[in-house]
């Protein structure tokens, strides 16, 4: 039966998660893009905003598993519209922010207690659920690909508002462009009203949240999963915080960060979809591991090189294919493990260890270039734990491949 024909019951769902997912993603990508701007004129430091995106990561990631919770219990609707309400205000707060607390408050609390309803683990959640199993990593892929196009878009609007009329103005267009955010969520919604499938004898179902988190810790190959998964977030906020201002110190045009950031996002789409086609067809943990080894040469790669206009393209075309294909393959191996009911909570158990990398990467990297007044001690130490984290994944998937959990019953 051909996809299309398969999906077209729950493309209003599917289309919903995937333009939450595309502006929650591509608007938080972005901000790296008003650092320099903003930092000078409200008179903080580089590390100061950092810190608030290394806040806005510790939310992010803390607040997921309870997000994920909280949808088995008031459904996913209410959750997402929340969490879309909360990034405006973020972002209000942003736009008019005059010191560091209005940053910490807006760009870190704010905006990731928004991600954890609103981000990657529950628009995945929300497009597994409506999708058959025969189809589901595909799917997955495809609106993990959809929700890259946010940073295509969003960056070079930013950077035009940027230079056109001011770092105030460029936020004022990302509060604009997050209201789209609450019908989004709206429509995703609908998936409350989709039946979960009849669950298979392994999978975790009518539990309570502590006995599902204790199932899945005690879960070998989740568990390297989930401490290679801190890799990922490192070398990737690393990226989107501090690319601007790398390229900036290199004296290179301004619009060049945004135009990167877009090929990010532009090629984010095609690695998207392929890596959901074969997390269908391959050990999904194996490709995992692979997508952080190669990030990790193409970091290595750029950084040891003289910055130029063509390679830093070329390079935003590279770790766009390997961004966000982590989402199906992460997504479509917890489904795998421990079925769909609790698929949103555990995910966010994983991604705490993405967002504690995220924390490193965002304001450890702050830190190590105001002490250094360089990145090249940051990349280094992304790129070494990036080859060690995927090694370890690739061997521990083939060696050992991921096992269903024993069922999970209900306790008093």
């Amino acid at each position: 039966m051909p996809l299309l024909q398969v999906l077209r019951p729950t493309l209003p769902i599917l289309i919903g998660a995937s333009i939450m997912l595309t502006l929650s993603m591509g608007l938080r990508q972005s901000l790296g893009i008003f650092m320099q701007p903003l930092t000078h004129d409200i008179h903080i430091s580089i590390s100061d905003f950092t810190l608030a995106l290394a806040v806005q990561n510790l939310a992010w990631g803390f607040l997921q598993p309870l997000a994920g919770a909280m949808t088995v219990r008031y459904g996913f609707r209410p959750i997402m519209i929340v969490g879309s309400l909360m990034y405006i205000a973020g972002l209000v707060l942003m736009a008019t922010a005059n010191g560091l607390v209005s940053i910490m408050i807006g760009a870190g609390v704010l905006i990731g207690t928004s991600l954890a309803c609103t981000a990657a683990a529950i628009a995945m959640s929300v497009a597994a659920r409506a999708v058959p199993a025969t189809v589901r990593s595909t799917v997955l892929g495809i609106v993990s690909g959809a929700g890259s196009l946010g940073a295509l878009l969003s960056a070079p609007i930013g950077q035009m508002l940027n230079e056109g009329f001011g770092w105030r103005v460029g936020l004022a267009g990302f509060v604009i462009m997050s209201v789209l955010m609450i019908p989004a969520a709206w429509y995703a919604g609908r998936v409350d009203q989709v039946p979960l499938p009849k669950p298979a004898a392994d999978d975790i179902g009518d539990a309570t949240a502590a006995s599902v988190a204790k199932a899945a810790f005690g879960n070998a190959p989740f568990v390297v999963m989930t401490c290679a998964y801190l890799v990922c977030g490192m070398q990737l906020v690393f990226l989107t915080t501090h690319l601007p201002s790398y390229l900036a110190i290199c004296g290179l045009d301004p619009m060049l960060s945004a135009q990167t950031l877009g090929m990010i996002g532009g090629f984010n789409v095609l690695g998207s979809l392929f890596f959901g086609w074969a997390g269908q067809r391959w050990n999904k943990l194996a490709l995992l591991g692979g997508i952080y080894i190669l990030r990790s040469l193409a970091l290595a790669w750029y950084f040891m090189l003289p910055a130029t206009p063509a390679s830093t393209l070329l390079f935003g075309a590279i770790m766009g294919f390997l961004w966000m294909g982590v989402g199906p393959l992460v997504a479509g191996a917890v489904a795998e493990m421990f079925g769909l009911r609790w698929q949103a909570m555990i995910q966010g158990l994983a991604f705490m260890s993405h967002q504690i990398g995220s924390f490193l990467g965002a304001y450890g990297g702050g830190v190590i270039y105001d002490a250094l007044g360089s990145y090249t001690m940051a990349w280094r130490i992304g790129v070494a734990l990036g080859l060690a984290g995927g090694i370890i994944q690739v061997a521990f998937a083939l060696i050992r491949p991921s096992q269903p959990p024993a069922p999970v019953l209900r306790t008093a």
